[in-house]
């Protein structure tokens, strides 16, 4: 044990000490007086201007090599750092252009970051494991393959939190990731490392994954741009993760970004593209064609959570702006959703994280882990107990109900959760697209607009939000609102007040006590986003809702390159 503890000690040091060498060559190596100019260019803007031969894609990378390494200074987002390679790729990118006076695809010259999920030929994929460092891959995920032929650059991967099974963003190789807007608060997870780098212009687009709320939570958290496409629009073949063979709920990849147009570069270029073993839908991008007017749902609760003040705020701000515009939107109650969140938990579960974690070795589990994965190895008798006390003396059943749901299952019982996921999607699909012919559907991402850097161990329920549309197939996108007001947001007895016929346990810890965690006053200026949602398959469309919201709430809200910039140094 001890020789194991101490070749962990070992490899930390070392994948670190080489980051932070790689990072201060770059750092050495001269910053562009003129750099602002590439970072405040969308990815759109950036293809543009190459093609019109008034930049450069080695003149691009290098502003954004630079400002990565300030990102990774003010936030510890990175893992491997590609600046090299990225050169010889950008030098390769300038002299074809110069010959040709073509670009090699429509994302020539757009530095991008990767989840540290995606392999890339010649780094490692350790996905916070100690265990897999120094493994570098043999070959690229065929995402990475289609985006480098589409002439994106790969300059950095980016942090996740360990197992990926979180939404905050630490784990023992690489440290934690902090949220570019506050240092005290998370960036989000899985995609942490993603919403961080992107929210300080360290990457021009990123790609991330979501099982739970990976993409959405980190980008709400720090304030960008993501599409949670159907699975599989975009392939997911060569990606490295804890539990591959899981299948009860599966990762979908999809893009990051700083504004709408951006991901829908991503889709028209991605969706469709077919890799090796034909697991992608022959499905390009399709323009939607949306009507005049759009008849959207909205609520401000789950059913679970009661969003908090700014949460509520940022909803109904949008549907104000949309109504404004002419289009209907009506207030709806999704149905059952603790169903969903239940469902999620039992399957997840199945096995209590046995594999999941087979490959942690001497590394110590995450705090805001122990919670998820020894509540599922709980015995039988204490957890019945626990029901009974949750539900008939504290009376919060549902609370109660997510408690009995996590554990080790027999295949029958496993079976069983995955034809109530069916079941659950089905009704999802009859009770609210069918009934009331809703064309998108706009939602918080989570009752807070942030979380406290240690909050997601007490508060992994949280993920209610978004888990719902993983439960139900959903196409769903994030985009940001406005920000935390302190003088708009506090507490009201709204929240402060139980409700009798609905009591939580857990919403007692968001809005109620002596130190609620929803506090606006240290909030104050960090972003809240909403989720904008449409059926399966639905990705265009998605998108195209997105673009609708963005109008509408107009240009004023200050999101998108250049959002949050590094403090001033004395």
């Amino acid at each position: 044990m001890g020789s194991s503890f101490s070749s962990n000690k070992a490899v930390v040091h070392g994948k670190r000490l080489e980051r932070a060498r790689l990072l201060e060559e770059a750092s050495s190596s001269g910053k562009s007086s003129d750099r602002e100019k590439y970072l405040q260019a969308t990815a759109s803007d950036i293809v543009s201007r190459i093609e019109s031969g008034e930049w450069t894609a080695t003149e691009v990378l290098e502003a954004y090599i630079a400002r990565a390494v300030e990102a990774q200074a003010a936030t510890n987002c990175l893992t491997e750092i590609m600046f090299k390679d990225a050169r010889v790729q950008a030098k390769d990118l300038d002299a074809e252009f110069a010959a040709t006076k073509k670009l090699r695809g429509p994302l020539h010259g757009v530095p991008f970051s990767v989840k540290d999920f995606y392999r890339v030929k010649g780094y490692d994929t350790t996905v916070g494991f100690t265990q897999w460092a120094n493994d570098p891959a043999e070959e690229n995920a065929a995402l990475v393959d289609h985006i480098i032929a589409a002439g994106g650059i790969p300059m950095v991967k980016t942090n996740v939190p360990q197992t990926m099974l979180s939404f905050e963003c630490n784990n023992p190789l690489w440290g934690r990731t902090t949220n570019p807007y506050n240092p005290g608060y998370t960036c989000g997870g899985s995609s942490g490392g993603e919403g961080a780098i992107l929210a300080m212009d360290g990457s021009a687009l990123g790609i991330g994954s979501d099982i739970a709320g990976s993409l959405r939570i980190p980008t709400a958290y720090c304030g960008i741009y993501s599409l949670m496409p159907s699975f599989p629009r975009v392939s997911i073949s060569g990606c490295r993760g804890p539990d591959p063979g899981f299948e009860g709920l599966i990762a979908i990849n999809g893009p990051m970004a700083r504004s709408v147009e951006d991901l829908k570069l991503f889709c028209r270029t991605l969706f469709g593209v077919p890799d090796a073993i034909s697991l992608v839908p022959p499905m390009p991008y399709r323009e939607p064609n949306l009507p005049e007017k759009l008849k959207f749902g909205y609520y401000t609760s789950d059913g679970f959570f009661k969003a908090s003040p700014a949460n509520k705020r940022a909803v109904l701000e949008t549907v104000a702006a949309l109504r404004k515009q002419g289009h209907e939107c009506i207030e709806f109650e999704p149905p059952n959703v603790h169903e969903a969140l239940v469902t999620f938990v039992a399957l997840s579960s199945s096995d209590s994280y046995r594999d999941m974690l087979r490959s942690l070795g001497p590394d110590p589990l995450d705090n805001t882990l122990k919670l998820v994965v020894y509540g599922s190895r709980v015995p039988y008798p204490l957890k019945a107990l626990a029901h009974f006390i949750l539900s008939k003396i504290l009376d919060d059943w549902r609370a109660a109900d997510v408690i009995m749901a996590a554990g080790s299952k027999s295949y029958s019982q496993y079976s069983k959760w995955i034809e109530k996921r069916q079941g659950y999607n089905e009704m999802f699909y009859m009770n609210v697209w069918n009934k009331y012919g809703f064309d998108g559907i706009i939602a918080p991402v989570q009752a807070l607009p942030q979380l406290l850097e240690g909050g997601a161990t007490e508060l992994s329920p949280l993920v209610m939000g978004t888990v719902l549309y993983n439960i139900v197939q959903s196409s769903a996108g994030c985009i940001p609102v406005t920000r935390v007001d302190p003088e708009k947001d506090m507490l009201t007895e709204e929240w402060t007040k139980p409700s009798p016929d609905k009591k939580s346990i857990l919403e007692d810890q968001l809005y109620r006590g002596k130190k609620p965690f929803y506090d606006p006053v240290p909030m104050k200026g960090m972003p809240v986003g909403i989720q904008v949602v449409a059926k399966k398959w639905e990705e265009e469309k998605v998108l195209a809702i997105m673009s609708v919201v963005d109008t509408a709430l107009g240009e004023g809200r200050g999101f998108g390159p250049g959002a949050c910039r590094l403090p001033e140094k004395a």
